[in-house]
């Protein structure tokens, strides 16, 4: 990639806005109004359903949700996970929302399951759980 890739202001608050608060779980990230400049596209609080529903099938996205879930042993639990969608549609967007990704990596040091997901099934619910152990 020529550029480097970056944050909005308006980025780093939904992230911040996300690990601080408990009224959204999920932050998606495009590069919607910039070329290599990563804004959030949507910040919500979704049902795994609704997530999964918000991706759409022919653009590539930045991921950041707070997955809820209960252990076998039925304690909640919350891990914050950190997807790139990157549907087969999307293959022109690839190198730049993969240079994205490495950023939100190293942007988000306590985000530790990490996953890219090219079709919806990769996103199943009991998969997310399984990840985040």
């Amino acid at each position: 990639m020529s550029s480097p890739i970056s944050v909005t202001e308006g980025c780093r608050d939904a992230l911040h806005h996300l690990r601080q608060r408990r009224e959204i779980n999920t932050v998606i990230l495009g590069f919607a109004d910039s070329p290599g400049v990563l804004a959030p596209e949507l910040e919500a609080n979704l049902t795994h359903d609704e997530l999964v529903s918000a991706l759409p099938v022919d653009q590539a996205h930045l991921v950041v949700h707070e997955l809820s879930f209960a252990t076998p042993e039925g304690a909640r639990r919350h891990e914050m996970l950190l997807v790139l969608w990157m549907p087969a549609e999307a293959e022109a967007q690839e190198e730049a929302y993969t240079a994205g990704y490495a950023l939100l990596k190293e942007y988000l040091p306590d985000v530790h399951v990490h996953l890219t997901a090219r079709q919806q099934d990769q996103l199943e619910h009991r998969r997310l759980v399984a990840l985040a152990g």
